[in-house]
């Protein structure tokens, strides 16, 4: 790459938004349908851990696109894999044809997935959409209605996924009535939990809590096992606020699962390909899922996603599921490339390395700032939680939000999880330097906040 395109630190040269931003974002709102825009960054290109605004305004970034751009911005080997591919050939229906490309890729990835059982991968193009195609094959092969999903996940906003997400009201608003079969039950967060449990000083009875509550309230009382056909649940809650588990929580409801015949489904769409620092956060709970939900990371910010399911829950037939983009070209070869980059570059040493010196940053905040209920997270998948009193862990949303907004002014892109928390997310090929650059810019962001 031109040296000249390297962007080596925050630097900020307008008022935030900047005029030509500000201009973008009119006309935005005057031809794109309302969505989730948040942050007014109106982004023109990207190098490593950093982000250039139209106004030549350069950002930390924090958000890796959503934990899209796991190996950062500019990645020279990925690009020029797809550009390779650009020349040849960029679509030409996966689903219907075939390709040696998106054999490859699905080689890589069942390479890389958790567990040494036979599996075969079904391309989509997004999270949502490899929930829904995970949905299909557990309902295909079990020939059961039923599942379980859990309180404050969040799995997509597609009709099927909506009805499994339960992080905030307002994705619901409207949408009524949703996918029947669906039944929600606790999930174990140490920190805020209806069993009024320290799960960080008692995370086996946490654990023992929601098992319970699934087996004598859900099973026990209303719902017969024999009806259920999965359990879809995040390894980690994502945007419901970056919640995470005691450590034996899957692996003792996988095999509550298992002795039901239920199928366990995890869906490692934001926990994915090194974020939290194994490939897949399924390792670090020492599960092996019987079908995962991928995406986001997958191909570097090309849409895409994929179930990667053991072989013997294929679909028992052609066209009992399929789409037209799933697995396209571009998509194929970046998704290995990128599977490649992240070994290639050892990019999990640095993810469980940095994101353990995250972790101690964000702490020595907390000590400093009682606003900071709680530090939460894997590798570097972080998250800080603020509170209005510390003892009644109150949500203090608004200072949140005031944090975030301030952070951007000064140069520094994050987002919000959960109803008062900040989730910390950077490319996986962050330094220390650059942790030390955002920890001062959150600093004086949350004073500024007070």
């Amino acid at each position: 790459m031109d040296s000249s395109a390297v962007l080596k630190g925050v630097k900020i040269v307008t008022d935030l938004p900047g005029p030509r931003a500000k201009q973008v974002i009119a006309e935005d709102e005057k031809y794109l349908a309302t969505s989730t825009k948040s942050l007014p960054v109106v982004a023109s290109r990207g190098y490593g851990c950093y982000i250039e605004d139209v106004d030549k305004n350069v950002f930390l970034d924090f958000s890796s696109g959503i934990s899209t751009t796991n190996i950062g911005y500019g990645d020279e080997y990925v690009i020029s894999k797809v550009e390779e591919q650009l020349h040849k050939l960029w679509h030409f229906a996966g689903t219907d044809f075939f390709y040696e490309e998106q054999v490859e890729a699905a080689k890589a990835l069942i390479g890389v997935a958790p567990g040494s059982h036979d599996k075969k991968v079904f391309y989509a193009n997004s999270g949502a959409e490899s929930n829904e195609a995970s949905l299909k094959l557990a309902r295909s092969y079990t020939k059961r209605p039923q599942f379980i999903g859990f309180i404050g996940g969040f799995h997509g906003r597609t009709m099927g996924a909506l009805a499994f997400t339960a992080s905030q009201p307002v994705h619901h608003e409207g949408f009524f009535p949703e996918m029947n079969g669906v039944t929600h039950i606790p999930f174990p967060d140490p920190y805020r939990n209806p069993f009024n449990i320290d799960g960080y000083e008692n995370p086996e009875d946490l654990t023992n809590a929601v098992l319970d509550y699934l087996e004598d309230y859900v099973f026990g009382r209303f719902l017969p096992s024999n009806s259920v056909a999965g359990i879809l649940v995040e390894p980690i809650q994502g945007e419901g606020g970056y919640i995470v588990p005691p450590r034996d929580f899957h692996k003792r409801l996988m095999e509550l699962a298992h002795d039901n015949e239920i199928l366990y489904i995890m869906d490692e769409v934001q926990t994915g390909f090194g974020r939290t620092g194994t490939f897949f956060a399924s390792e670090y709970f020492d599960v092996d899922p019987d079908i995962m939900s991928v995406a986001k990371s997958i191909a570097s910010g090309i849409p895409m996603g994929a179930s990667v399911v053991k072989s013997k829950y294929d679909f028992e037939k052609s066209g009992l599921h399929s789409n037209t983009f799933g697995g396209n070209l571009l998509a194929a070869v970046a998704s290995r490339a990128t599977i490649e980059e992240i070994k290639n570059k050892d990019m999990l040493t640095n993810s469980k390395n940095v994101g353990n010196y995250l972790n101690k940053r964000l702490k020595e905040l907390s000590e400093k700032y009682d606003a900071i209920g709680d530090v939460r997270g894997l590798g570097l998948m972080q998250a800080i939680d603020f509170v209005k009193n510390r003892r009644t862990k109150a949500h203090f949303a608004a200072l949140r939000d005031k944090t975030i907004e301030n952070a951007y002014k000064r140069g520094l892109i994050l987002l919000g999880a959960g109803e008062s928390a900040i989730r910390f997310i950077p490319p996986l090929i962050i330094n220390e330097k650059q942790v030390d650059e955002a920890i001062d810019i959150l600093d004086s962001s949350i004073k500024a906040g007070l």
